[in-house]
């Protein structure tokens, strides 16, 4: 097949631009949603008299439950349903669970409205960058996709940068104070509830704003709306772009699969040997370690000599290198391509775990370990975090992408789950120290995998790839 990308088009900046960042929203949501949590730990618990690992494992994770309910749902409902009314129903999810969370009198309200917000994750994180990739050009797919990943990151800035300015708010909070004096504070009784409770700025905005979307392109074209899908190519790049991409959707699709999922493919071996790798990248992203400095950042700093005030600004600077470390990934994965930043990443993330844990086995505290945690996550931001949903948003049939992609997306809240549930026993058990060697040894793990597995998708058209990588 020809590609499209040979003829140079025009296209319209502003209305990809607009679509774009409407869906990115949701990634914005799911960052302060993910990150939200982290810093309104050290408040929570004291409320609800949390004291064992298995109760804060439980008050931190509980949300991830919901995330992968949210997966399943679009497993069964995307490819059916569409994107845009599922993306609208995580704007009222998250918009619900934000008051809810906030207003919670006991700890069973508390992870009620928690996993109610992780639906709405589930459904945003997976639908949001398939929305993007699926409307965007070829050429510029990496970038626009990416940008999903930078709201997300700068939702998780957003969540630190309020959660930060809301416990300074408690004047008379000393900076090492007791779990007593945190339960009777003003922080302690009520400032967690704002932390909690100002997402519902943004998921509002979020859910009003995609009724002015349009449909995902391919997913009107598979469901027999062609002229739906033209109109909308036709205002991203032209009448000749709009008849090329829709010519090129249609060879993918047979006439039985129009308006109609036929869920048996996907145990074609050909196309369950991509869900495997995609399951495989998923569980590495979340295995990879990140989402343990993210959430137990307060006990990383602690345990590095930090007391609770220069916790919590050491947290806003970890959010505003992950924004930063973003920008990298969208000027260089259009030019270097997925792969290559895949390996960058996984190696060095494998090199620097192999530092900080050595730092905890020697006794090393302070500014060093900021300064690695900072590094591994510059090099997570601009890899593992947002190529993940790239190359998921790339690699699956047109004909049963929603499905494809809510299984891997479910593998990846499955991994989410299980890390952040079980690092507070896992850290006692094993010590700091190897607990982050873990980590360095699965990213290794995840270097070799994916040097020998992983094809590379740059500049192709989604239908180009399919054509390679399934053979259909």
């Amino acid at each position: 097949m020809e590609s499209t990308l040979k003829v140079k088009y025009e296209y319209n900046q502003r209305f990809l631009w607009l679509i774009s960042m409407t869906a990115a929203l949701g990634g914005f949501l799911f960052g302060y949603d993910w990150v939200v949590i982290g810093g309104a730990k050290p408040f929570y618990e004291p409320f609800f008299g949390l004291t064992t690992p298995a109760a804060k494992g439980w008050g931190t994770s509980s949300a991830l439950i919901g995330c992968m309910a949210g997966a399943l749902l679009c497993v069964v409902t995307s490819d059916k349903l569409g994107r845009k009314r599922l993306l609208l129903f995580a704007g009222f999810l998250f918009s619900l669970s934000a008051l809810g969370t906030a207003m919670s009198s006991d700890f069973s309200w508390f992870n009620f409205y928690r996993i109610m917000g992780g639906v709405a994750m589930g459904i945003a994180l997976n639908l949001s960058p398939m929305y993007i990739a699926e409307i965007a050009p070829p050429e510029k797919r990496g970038m626009f996709v990416s940008i999903n990943q930078l709201m997300i990151m700068i939702g998780v800035l957003i969540a630190q940068i309020v959660n930060w300015q809301i416990s300074l708010l408690d004047k008379g909070l000393p900076a090492d104070p007791t779990n007593a004096m945190i339960a009777q504070s003003w922080s302690g009784q009520f400032g967690w509830r704002w932390m909690f409770g100002a997402e519902i700025i943004p998921a509002l905005l979020f859910f009003f704003a995609m009724f002015f979307v349009p449909e995902s392109v391919r997913w009107l074209v598979k469901n027999g709306e062609e002229n739906k899908a033209k109109s909308v190519l036709e205002r991203i790049g032209g009448s000749v772009y709009a008849q090329n991409q829709i010519d090129e959707v249609k060879s993918t699709v047979d006439e039985e699969d129009v308006a109609h999922v036929n869920f048996k493919e996907l145990v074609n071996p050909r196309i369950m040997k991509f869900i495997g790798l995609g399951i495989f990248l998923a569980f590495l992203q979340q295995w990879s370690g990140l989402n343990v400095i993210i959430y137990y950042a307060a006990d990383i700093f602690q345990a590095a000599g930090y007391n609770l005030k220069a916790m919590m600004l050491n947290i806003v600077v970890i959010g505003s290198v992950m924004v930063l470390s973003v920008f990298i990934t969208l000027f260089t994965v259009d030019k270097l391509g997925r792969k290559i930043l895949l390996l960058i990443g996984t190696s060095a993330m494998a090199v620097i775990y192999g530092l900080i844990g050595y730092c905890f086995y020697v006794g090393y505290t302070g500014f060093v370990i900021v300064l690695l945690v900072l590094a591994n996550v510059m090099f997570y931001s601009f890899t593992l975090a947002p190529l993940l949903w790239v190359v998921l948003s790339e690699i699956f049939p047109n004909r049963i992408r929603g499905a494809a992609m809510s299984i891997a997306a479910f593998a990846h809240w499955v991994g989410n789950f299980t890390l952040t549930f079980s690092f507070p026993t896992i850290k006692e058990s094993l010590g700091w120290a190897n607990n982050f060697w873990l980590y360095g040894i699965i990213c290794a793990v995840g270097f070799v995998v994916l040097y020998f597995i992983l094809p590379e998708t740059k500049g192709k058209t989604l239908e180009q790839i399919e054509h390679e990588l399934i053979g259909d």
